[in-house]
């Protein structure tokens, strides 16, 4: 009797350690996970369970197969004008080989003499967070070695001036290794955006432009499997947990 006790107990002991007990509610915040169910979000119609709560975390494993497909993303029910975010995320795995291209501080890329991006391929895997309920006002999850953070959607558009995409362009690549849990805080006030990673100042109250003065947060689908079976190599192997929101 004693043998069959002490391996129930290795066996519960096992189960305690895989599910990820949320954590507190910070003073002044709520929760929109709480380890358990989705009820703060908008599963995509016809998604078939493909995001879902696993060992206490939001898992995602880029193949939602919903009706709409421009819209495989997982939102909040409620929309947020200025707030606090604190959020935890990791990807899971990298899902293939990505030409990646170098990205200078200003947020421009380098080019070679016929004014084509020099690229690089590396491993990667993409998701991200929209803020307002605007896919253009994403903060970016994935690989590249300026980090994740930046807002692509303006950093990315060259029409934009140089000191709004610089603005926008991580300070550092903070990032912990794929695998490993990281933590965004997150403030939105009016047109003006603050990231910290990691306990790192990434973005500093840039601005963005033509962002809407409201709108419910996202969790980005991105990628999936291609025609022939398989990863496209920036999919949103990605899981998120510990998340909390303050309405400023």
């Amino acid at each position: 009797m004693k043998k069959i006790f002490y391996c129930c107990a290795i066996l519960l002991g096992t189960v305690s350690v895989a599910f990820a007990a949320p954590e507190d509610t910070p003073e002044g915040f709520t929760s929109l996970f709480d380890g358990k169910d989705l009820s703060s979000w908008v599963i995509p119609e016809g998604d078939n369970g493909h995001w879902k709560v696993l060992d206490g975390v939001i898992d995602y494993d880029a193949q939602s197969e919903a009706t709409d497909p421009k819209n495989k993303n997982l939102w909040t029910k409620k929309e947020y004008e200025d707030f606090e975010l604190r959020i935890d995320w990791r990807i899971k795995e990298t899902t293939g080989f990505y030409n990646v291209p170098y990205v200078l501080p200003d947020g421009s890329y380098v080019k070679d003499e016929n004014g084509k991006k020099i690229t690089h391929p590396i491993k990667n895997a993409d998701s991200g967070i929209f803020l307002r309920g605007n896919k253009t006002y994403q903060l970016n999850i994935w690989c590249w070695p300026i980090g994740s953070g930046e807002m692509y959607g303006i950093r990315n558009n060259e029409r934009q001036p140089r000191e709004i995409r610089a603005g926008l362009t991580p300070a550092l690549n903070a990032d912990n290794p794929v695998g490993e849990w990281n933590t965004f805080v997150v403030i939105v006030k009016g047109d003006r955006v603050t990231v910290e990673s990691n306990g790192h100042l990434i973005i500093n109250e840039a601005l963005m432009p033509g962002v809407p003065e409201k709108g419910p947060i996202g969790l980005q689908h991105h990628g999936g499997k291609k025609a022939d079976g398989t990863w496209s190599p920036a999919s949103s192997l990605v899981q998120f947990r510990n998340i909390f929101i303050k309405e400023l």
